[in-house]
C-alpha cells in the first residue's frame, strides 16, 4: 500500500481553493488590524431623513471581506470533513480521521439539533445557543466528551491498541501503512508512530478518555468540598470563617508542584497518605448530599428518609470501594467492587486538594454578598434553618459565577494533568494521557514533530473550548 497524503484524491479539487483562500484571508485580517489603528468614528450613522446608513469605506470593506472569507474557510473545512467521512482513506489522512470520528459527528449534530429545537425550555443551557462563542466552545468540549464516551464504551474511534507496538512503525510519519497488517487490523497509522512504535492517533483518542474521566470528576469533588465549607464560612463569619480561611490560605501558599512531588514520593505513598486524604476529601460529597436533602425535606420525614436512602446508600458503597484497596493501609470494606490505580488516586486526590481552597474562597465571597439580599432576610423571617438558606436560597443565586468557574477550572485541571504527565508524576509511564504523550515525544522534537504535536493540539483544543464555553455562559448569565 502507498503512503497516504493529507487530502488524497480530494485534494485535487479542494486544495487549490484552500491555497487561494488562506493567503487572501490572512491578508484581509492583517489589513483590518493595521487599519484599526487609523479607523475613524464610523458605524451606523443617521441620515437627515431619519434612516440609518452603514458607513466605513475601506474599513467596512475589510470587515465584510473578513467575515465572508471566514465563512468560506469554514465551509471548505466542513467539505474536507464531510466528504472525507464518506470517502475514508480515499480522501487521505484527513478523510481517514474524519471517518473514524463519524460517531462523534453524528452525536454532535444530534445534540445541537435537539438543543436548538428546545432551547427555550432549557434555561441557561438553552440560552448558550444564542451565543456564537458559547456554541463554538460547547462544540469543542462535546467533541472530546463524545470521543471519550465512544472510546471507553464501544471503542469505535481508535484504530489500534494504544500500547501495541509494530517494530517497523517506529517514528513513522502520518499516513504510513502498517507493514504486514493482520486481517481486520486498520492498515494505517493515521498520525504516525512514536518512538516506541505505537499509534499516535490511537494514543490521542485514548488519552481523551483519561483526561475526561479525571478532570471533570476531580473538579466536581473540589466544588463539593469548597461549597460545603465556603457557605458556612461566608454565612456565619466570625471565628469559623477565620479558621477555615486560614486553612485555605495555608494550602494556597504551598507550591503545587512541590506538593505533587511529595505525594508521589515512595515513602509517602507507602505510608498511605494519599489514601488518608481520599478518606477525608471523598467524604464531602456524602456530607453535601445529606445536608442538601435533609435541609429541603426536613418537614416531610417520609420523603426525607426515602431520598436520603436512595442517594446515600449507593454513594457510600462507591465511597467505601474508592478508599479501600488490597495491599494498602485501608482494607476494612469487604464489598470492594473496584480499585482505583495508585497513580490515578494520587493525581485525583492532589487535584481535589489543590482546587478546593480556591473554590472555597469564591463560594465564601458569594455567600457574604448574597446573604445581605432581601430574599435571604425574608427566609430568615419565615424561620428557615441556616443550612436551608445556604443551600436553597444563596447557592442557587450564585450558580452563574460558579458554573462559569466550574468550566474554567476543568480547563485548569486539564492543563494541570498535562503538566503532571509531562513531569512523569502520578500516572504510569505507559499511560496515553496527553501530558505523558507530550513528554515522550519531546525527546525527538527536533526530528519528529507529530508524536508531541498531536496531543498538544488536542489539549489546546479542549482547554480553548472550555474557556469559550465559560465566556458564553458568563455572557448569558450576565443577561439574566
Amino acid at each position: 500500500m502507498e503512503k497516504l497524503t493529507w487530502t488524497g484524491s480530494l485534494g485535487a479539487v479542494l486544495d487549490p481553493i484552500f491555497m487561494i483562500l488562506v493567503p487572501v484571508f490572512l491578508t484581509v485580517i492583517i489589513l483590518r488590524v493595521v487599519l484599526s489603528f487609523f479607523e475613524p468614528d464610523v458605524g451606523i450613522q443617521p441620515n437627515p431623513d431619519g434612516t440609518a446608513n452603514a458607513t466605513g469605506g475601506i474599513w467596512g470593506l475589510t470587515r465584510t471581506g473578513s467575515n465572508w472569507l471566514g465563512l468560506a474557510m469554514l465551509v471548505l473545512l466542513l467539505a474536507y470533513l464531510v466528504i472525507g467521512a464518506v470517502m475514508g482513506t480515499g480522501a487521505g489522512i484527513i478523510g481517514g480521521i474524519s471517518q473514524q470520528f463519524l460517531p462523534v459527528w453524528i452525536a454532535l449534530i444530534a445534540t445541537f439539533a435537539v438543543s436548538i429545537r428546545y432551547k427555550t425550555r432549557l434555561g441557561l443551557y438553552g440560552k448558550l445557543f444564542d451565543s456564537v462563542i458559547g456554541m463554538i466552545g460547547f462544540a469543542l468540549v462535546m467533541f472530546w466528551v463524545y470521543t471519550a464516551l465512544f472510546t471507553g464504551l464501544f471503542d469505535l474511534v481508535s484504530t489500534h491498541d494504544p500500547l501495541s507496538q509494530v517494530s517497523s512503525m517506529k517514528n513513522k510519519v502520518p499516513g504510513t501503512p502498517v507493514a504486514r497488517a493482520d486481517e481486520g487490523t486498520y492498515p494505517y497509522y493515521l498520525l504516525g508512530g512514536d518512538n516506541l512504535a505505537r499509534d499516535v492517533f490511537s494514543r490521542m483518542v485514548k488519552g481523551s478518555l483519561v483526561v475526561m474521566a479525571i478532570a471533570p470528576l476531580a473538579t466536581l469533588f473540589a466544588f463539593m468540598v469548597g461549597i460545603t465549607l465556603g457557605l458556612p464560612a461566608g454565612y456565619y463569619g466570625g471565628k469559623l470563617d477565620t479558621f477555615l480561611s486560614f486553612l485555605a490560605n495555608l494550602i494556597l501558599a504551598f507550591p503545587v508542584i512541590l506538593l505533587f512531588y511529595l505525594l508521589v514520593t515512595p515513602e509517602i505513598v507507602a505510608a498511605g497518605l494519599p489514601q488518608y486524604m481520599a478518606v477525608v476529601l471523598f467524604f464531602f460529597p456524602l456530607v453535601f448530599m445529606a445536608v442538601l436533602i435533609h435541609s429541603r425535606y426536613r418537614t416531610q420525614p417520609k420523603k426525607n428518609y426515602t431520598w436520603l436512602a436512595i442517594t446515600l446508600i449507593p454513594m457510600f458503597l462507591i465511597y467505601a470501594a474508592s478508599i479501600n484497596a488490597d495491599g494498602s493501609k485501608i482494607t476494612f470494606w469487604p464489598l470492594d467492587f473496584f480499585d482505583i490505580p495508585g497513580g490515578i488516586l494520587v493525581v485525583f486526590v492532589s487535584v481535589v486538594f489543590v482546587n478546593s481552597p480556591t473554590v472555597f474562597r469564591i463560594v465564601r465571597g458569594l455567600a457574604m454578598d448574597i446573604k445581605t439580599r432581601d430574599y435571604v432576610s425574608a427566609a430568615q423571617t419565615r424561620g428557615e434553618r441556616p443550612w436551608y438558606i445556604m443551600l436553597w436560597e444563596i447557592l442557587p443565586n450564585a450558580r452563574g459565577p460558579l458554573i462559569v468557574d466550574f468550566c474554567l477550572r476543568i480547563g485548569y485541571t486539564t492543563i494541570l494533568l498535562g503538566t503532571l504527565g509531562f513531569f512523569g508524576l502520578g500516572l504510569p509511564p505507559e499511560s496515553p494521557d496527553w501530558g505523558t504523550t507530550i513528554n515522550d515525544g519531546r525527546r525527538l522534537l527536533s526530528i519528529y514533530l507529530h508524536p508531541a504535536l498531536v496531543p498538544a493540539i488536542a489539549l489546546l483544543s479542549l482547554v480553548l473550548g472550555l474557556n469559550l464555553l465559560a465566556d458564553g455562559l458568563r455572557e448569558q448569565s450576565i443577561r439574566d
